[in-house]
């Protein structure tokens, strides 16, 4: 028995105390003072928080890249420090605990503890079970133009109220186990990073052609195809078993549908990602926002060759596309684009070798992406454990 399950056992054998959120704190929207107004921000010491501070500096903040004043602050006073502000709106499930006062934006809520539980509940302990609340948020969203929160049910979210010392433990615990994953995550992800400028170092040596490689152009050794209509509404009526693919490399949804057996690779045409190239094995719908490729001989063109040469080439196709207004990429232009053929043997022996460094680098199932996902998954499996409470029955 560890130390947690032996304070339980004597603090708490029966079960945990679990009390609606809504019951615990109060829960506020967070907002965006009038941006025409400079009056709001000019000289503001007040952090305004959006998700953009959590990405970049994690989920226990003090300050935020942008500032308002006290003029911009709704009921004069701003939301009070050791609140916590959790994703209900566009993207859902994420967190963080703020330690001095501050206002949010409106994707966030607000949680402030109310004072006749000041002394019966650790913030930090707090926030640490907000990955639990993240969890159930992502999965119990209602969707009118973007995804919501249940609010109705966030309100009523069961939330614990362990004895403090019990609270203290996990709360040390879990911040050594989070420093040290932070510590394997930032040595993992050093190597990765020199990894992968070894395997640009080594795309340039295998795939920048002899003098008298051929060059041949990407039209006259592939067809390419412009992706079928997809829509939200489409998703939803169709649900399938096959990936929606439109830009980028997470799919849209998945859809009884497919329009790309014979053709894996998938290269964006409209938008940021604009000539962004994906490797899309087996069946998929291509959506709207992609071309997709297909060699029309295979004895003359490796297709994973292609792929590999299309994504040493990214730098010119980006520059084939236009930026008037949306970021496209024309398709008469990509035909145009100059591929080196050497001989199949040698596209063989180079895919070899390429795939070996793609997989270290970039392959989330081997090499370093898998162990990065591996330490990850470890720590929130014993962060899951130890946030899981019996409840105690009235």
């Amino acid at each position: 028995m560890n130390h947690i399950e032996e304070l339980i056992e004597r603090l708490c054998p029966d079960g945990v105390v679990f009390r609606e959120l809504a019951e615990v704190f109060d829960l506020r929207n967070g907002y965006t003072p009038s941006k025409s107004d400079a009056a709001n921000w000019n000289g503001g010491t007040i952090p305004w928080f959006r998700m953009d501070d959590l990405r970049e500096r994690g989920h226990i903040l003090e300050d935020s890249t942008q500032h308002v004043t006290l003029s911009a602050i709704k009921r004069g006073e701003p939301f009070p420090k050791n609140s916590l502000i959790v994703a209900t709106s566009a993207t859902i499930g994420e967190h963080a605990l703020i330690t001095v006062p501050f206002l949010a934006n409106q994707r966030f809520t607000v949680l402030s503890l109310k004072p006749e539980f000041s002394k019966s509940i650790d913030m930090k302990f707090a926030d640490f079970y907000c990955f639990v609340l993240d969890d159930w948020s992502r999965r119990n969203t209602t969707t009118s133009s973007f995804a919501t929160v249940d609010m109705n049910g966030f309100k009523r979210f069961r939330f614990p109220v362990p004895p403090l010392e019990v609270q203290h433990e996990i709360v040390k615990i879990l911040d050594t186990f989070t420093n040290l994953e932070s510590e394997l995550e930032s040595e993992l992800e050093s190597e990765l990073e020199s990894r992968r400028l070894q395997y640009q170092l080594y795309q340039d040596k295998l795939l920048t052609p002899a003098s008298d490689t051929t060059l041949s152009a990407l039209g006259d050794i592939s067809s390419i195809k412009t992706g079928g209509t997809v829509s939200k509404k489409f998703i939803r009526n169709n649900p399938g078993p096959f990936p929606v693919i439109n830009s980028g490399k997470s799919p849209l949804g998945y859809v009884n549908a497919f329009n790309s057996e014979d053709d894996p690779i998938g290269i964006t045409s409209r938008g940021a990602g604009v000539g962004s190239i994906t490797w899309c094995p087996g069946r998929y719908f291509r959506g709207n926002l992609n071309y997709s490729v297909t060699i029309k001989s295979s004895k003359l063109v490796n297709m994973r060759f292609l792929y590999h040469s299309l994504v040493h080439l990214q730098p010119k196709i980006h520059e084939l596309s236009t930026f008037q207004g949306i970021p496209a990429l024309n398709k008469a232009n990509l035909q145009k684009l100059r591929i080196p053929l050497p001989s199949l043997e040698l596209q063989e022996r180079i895919v070899a070798r390429l795939d070996t460094f793609d997989a270290l680098v970039n392959d989330l199932n081997s090499g370093l992406p898998a162990e990065l996902n591996a330490r990850r998954q470890q720590y929130e499996y014993y962060r899951d454990k130890l946030l899981t409470f019996k409840e105690l029955k009235s």
